[in-house]
């Protein structure tokens, strides 16, 4: 099964705020640490190793896309 890369949540809005209500209140190494642990909770879900390099792949282009911010 290839990644799923187009819109697949039924309500994308409420898991949005959902993702900024789990940092709320929370320091920079806390919410470091929260993403962490969210995407090792969801790896494990997905259980698929190829699905999670594929994922991890795009994460990574799209970073290194960001063009640095000019002086």
């Amino acid at each position: 099964m290839p990644l799923i890369t187009d819109s697949n949540l039924a309500r994308p809005d409420d898991f949005y705020e959902a993702l900024i209500d789990m940092h709320r209140d929370l320091t920079d190494a806390q919410s470091q640490s929260a993403n962490a642990q969210l995407i090792l909770l969801l790896a494990n879900h997905i259980g698929d190793l190829a699905i999670l390099r594929e994922a991890m792949d795009l994460a990574r282009e799209g970073v290194l896309d960001i063009a640095p911010p000019t002086p």
